[in-house]
């Protein structure tokens, strides 16, 4: 299975960091575009306005909440089929996903993590079934 990892965008790169994807809807401030290595920028995979706008008021208060509803516009989201589609068919031993929310342990990259690794874990059987 895949190593996913998530790192805000403002750590420096590291030599493990597989693929690079910001999961950002908008560019992080300060950094230049040309200045982030970056290999993917999945914008449309980030919470929509109104779930960014709930776990920004009160992150510790509403992240259950928040954990919840995004994980339900995942579920029913194309664009997330797509990355999730494009990060296997890249091969990566890891895959880094940045964000710039100062919350390292309350963010939205956590429950794409979440999301992407439930995902691998549902289409492993199907994929090994002949040996199962």
């Amino acid at each position: 299975m895949m190593d996913i990892r998530i790192k805000r965008v403002y750590e420096a790169p590291e030599a493990g960091d597989g693929l690079r994807c910001l999961v950002d809807r908008f560019w992080p401030r300060g950094i230049k575009k040309d200045s982030l290595p970056l290999d993917l920028w999945a914008r449309d995979v980030s919470p929509s306005p109104a779930l960014r706008t709930l776990l920004h008021q009160n992150p510790a208060q509403n992240w259950d909440r928040f954990r919840e509803q995004y994980l339900a516009e995942l579920a029913a989201s194309e664009p997330f089929e797509q990355f999730a589609a494009e990060i296997s068919r890249s091969h990566a031993q890891a895959v880094t996903l940045l964000f710039g929310f100062r919350d390292k342990e309350r963010n939205h990259a956590q429950v794409l993590k979440e999301a992407l690794e439930a995902k691998a874990r549902q289409a492993w059987p199907k994929r090994m079934g002949h040996i199962l």
